[in-house]
């Protein structure tokens, strides 16, 4: 027979274990009394006591000389000169977006926006990663339609662009959707500011909506278990989102930063009042009270424990001194935003919550911060590692090459986004110009000649089969999608998707991936400035495939020196930078193993097998090199990574956006039907589509001696068709049709 909730022990249904619950007991010297309950167990949570990953991410690379503020702030912010700097972070809102697709996605919006302005930063731009199931099934259907609307329209109504992302489908995201929400946002050095309480008596303020019941449990519940029948009736009320008075929020905050009202500055994000205030204190070593009475609510009869777990959006906690409130509520009543004073900064050292007179809470800030339990479950690889690294046996190719391309750029991981970035503004703020669809997305500094340079990637295939190399690879692809549009590379953030951290497998994976992305941002010199992780993502037992994204900034002096994707003028010559794959004297055994997880194996034999490509790292970054110091010496006319679908994707992509055709002649052996379709379709690294007029080619190949990297001419721009050798010979008309209308036919 079944427990029911009553019989379950209040601390197991907000998530902790029967080890934590005494170590609580220990720590208090008695019982937890129910806030304190409540509030430990939102800060000893997986979401936000990272209890199975803080000792493996210290192994990331964080500081570098331009690095302003590095992990464990609200985000990430970096120098970029001229006395100004840029705040950067990506965060995780998988789990609401499973529940309730688009406040779940509207909201994850809104709080990564809040990171950025808790900084001192006017945000920019927003950029998303998404991931979903078979986009042909009901359900999956209507959390990508879902999604899609709730970040347009928080975005679109908050006036910050959405100016590029990725969106996957694979059937290991079914149960759990991946939602991950990027933005960044421009400030001067001089207005930075942090969330670290300071100044014994300073009072504490709570800026913005009133406080619901929106989101309780959230954290404990909801972003650190599985999805199972169980959770139905624990699954808290998705929080809602008013982008127009985040809007207003943004505009009070930064004009109290400018007059220098502001001790220190944080959102209100997942546990709410609770791991705001407590981390604020841990950071600047001191107390702090909440008297809950204070705090404005929209709903009557609201217990204190509700209040600070509270997970209303919309909201900001700030310190003052007691001098400046008068101030700071003339600021918030000119933006029409509500300013609160609930507590105050102390000697104590302890988080104490009050209801009026009454303490109903005292908890020492180290304990819910610092002194969060910490696992280190034993790394095992998966069985199924063995298995899936496996190559089947050489299947029978399509000899129609032709419809093999068309079929490919139709299916839903290679056809183009035009119908999600419809739905976004772009254009907003005038600062966007390279548009969705080039490798990265590219802003103008107003004021300066300098430009931004903004991706987000990932590869759950990859990962699946190899966590180190896939996260290598993400790293590697975000780094090469920044160069191609002139950009250098500055900074990181990572959105960290994962399984169940209590099982040994998923273990590996996650510390395999770190060792990964360590690795490569070492070799890179790119510092991970800010960062989120989400377990738990799994459903019934089922693991999403390992999901590292990588966001990630780069710098342009001069953003009139940038190149885009399209091919641009007839008679260019277009060139390969990297190698072709090395296939002569080999099997069609061993030739075809170079398909190991790519799109093509996937779309065309239904086969998620083998090993993802090698990466070597310098390779890579002389392949970097060659592109980058072509565009700045300012002899490219377009620039592409290689990446999904490989070679062939590339070339019909540049053609695509250009409008314009292309006439192909690779040096091919064509001993084996097998070499050619590997030639087209394998997905190795390193490399770039680029073209230039052919007087520049000489330059060219000196800067091509001067750094070490390969690169061979291949072809011509021109014409109305993509040709390739005799065996690819479509028209753009033809491959625009089920490039275009794949997604656009799914959500008719």
């Amino acid at each position: 027979m079944s427990k029911t909730t009553r019989d379950v022990p209040k601390y197991q249904q907000l998530g902790l274990t029967s080890s934590e619950y005494e170590a609580i007991g220990r720590t208090l010297g008695r019982e937890p009394e129910d806030v304190e309950l409540a509030i430990y167990s939102l800060m000893w949570s997986e979401h936000c006591g990272y209890k199975h990953s803080r000792s493996t991410l210290k192994k990331l690379p964080t500081t570098k000389d331009y690095v302003l503020q590095g992990p464990g702030e609200n985000a990430g912010v970096i120098d970029i000169g001229e006395g100004k700097a840029i705040a950067i972070k990506i965060e995780s809102h998988n789990h609401p977006s499973a529940v309730e697709p688009f406040q779940g996605a509207a909201t994850g919006v809104g709080g990564i926006v809040r990171d950025i302005f808790a900084m001192g930063a006017r945000p920019l731009a927003s950029l998303n990663s998404l991931r979903f199931g078979d986009p042909t099934k009901p359900r999956q259907k209507y959390l990508f339609e879902g999604v899609v609307s709730g970040i347009g329209s928080y975005g679109n109504c908050l006036g910050v662009p959405t100016v590029a992302g990725e969106v996957y489908f694979e059937d290991s995201y079914e149960g759990n959707c991946l939602v991950n929400a990027m933005t960044i946002g421009i400030l001067p050095k001089s207005r930075l500011i942090t969330a670290k309480a300071k100044g014994i008596g300073n009072l504490v303020v709570l800026m913005g909506s009133k406080t619901g019941r929106d989101g309780i449990g959230g954290a404990s519940v909801l972003a650190s278990q599985e999805f199972d029948e169980t959770l139905q009736e624990k699954r808290p009320s998705v929080q809602v989102g008013d982008p127009f008075t985040e809007k207003l929020l943004i505009e009070a905050c930064l004009e109290l930063l400018d007059k220098n009202l502001l001790a220190a500055l944080g959102d209100l994000g997942a546990a709410g009042i609770t791991s705001s205030a407590s981390e604020m204190a841990s950071r600047g070593g001191v107390g702090i009270d909440i008297d809950v009475s204070k705090v404005p609510l929209r709903e009557p009869g609201m217990s204190p424990s509700e209040i600070m777990i509270s997970e209303s959006q919309e909201r900001m906690l700030a310190v003052v001194e007691p001098k400046m409130v008068s101030e700071v509520e003339a600021v918030c009543n000119k933006w029409g935003i509500p300013a609160t004073v609930v507590g105050k900064i102390t000697e104590t050292g302890k988080m104490d919550v009050y209801d009026g007179k009454e303490k109903v809470g005292s908890m020492p800030v180290i304990s819910l911060t610092d002194e969060a339990p910490i696992y280190d479950i034993e790394p095992i690889m998966p069985e199924y590692i063995k298995e899936v690294q496996k190559m089947g046996d050489v299947p029978t190719f399509p000899e129609d090459m032709n419809a093999t391309l068309l079929k490919m750029i139709g299916s839903p991981n290679l056809c183009s986004r035009g119908w999600i970035w419809r739905q976004y503004d772009h254009q907003v703020q005038t600062n966007t110009v390279v548009l969705p669809g080039s490798d990265s997305a590219v802003l103008r500094l107003k004021g300066t000649k300098k430009g931004l340079a903004l991706t987000v990637d990932g590869n759950g295939r990859y990962c699946y089969l190899d966590p180190f190399m896939g996260t290598q690879i993400a790293v590697a692809e975000a780094a090469r999608n920044i160069v191609a549009t002139g950009a250098t590379p500055m900074a990181v953030t990572d959105c960290l998707n994962f399984g169940n951290p209590e099982k040994s497998g998923i273990s590996w994976q996650f510390r395999k991936a770190i060792d990964g992305m360590a690795q490569a941002c070492r070799h890179f010199d790119i510092p991970v400035v800010s960062g989120n992780v989400s377990f738990y993502n799994e459903s019934f037992g089922k693991a999403i495939y390992p999901t590292p994204t990588v966001g990630m900034i780069g710098l342009l002096d001069d953003v009139e020196k940038r190149t885009t994707t399209p091919f641009k003028d007839a008679g260019d010559l277009i060139l390969l930078i990297g190698q072709m794959a090395t296939v002569d004297g080999q099997s069609d055994e061993e030739i075809f193993s170079l398909l190991g997880g790519s799109e093509y194996l996937k779309t065309i034999h239904k086969r998620i097998e083998g090993l993802p490509p090698e990466l070597d790292l310098d390779l890579e970054s002389r392949s970097q090199d060659l592109c980058l110091e072509a565009i700045k010496n300012g002899i490219l006319s377009s620039a592409h990574d290689i990446s999904d679908g490989g070679l062939v994707v590339a070339l019909l992509e540049s053609c695509l956006y250009g409008d314009i055709g292309a006439k192909i002649e690779l040096a091919v052996e064509e001993e084996s039907f097998v070499k050619i379709v590997v030639e087209l379709f394998n997905e190795a690294q390193s490399r770039f589509i680029v073209s230039l007029k052919e007087k520049d080619l000489g330059e060219f190949g000196e800067i091509s001696k001067e750094v070490g990297a390969d690169f061979m001419v291949i072809g011509k721009v021109g014409g109305d068709r993509l040709i390739i050798n005799d065996k690819i010979d479509v028209s753009i008309k033809e491959m625009k049709k089920p490039w275009e209308e794949a997604i656009d036919s799914l959500v008719e």
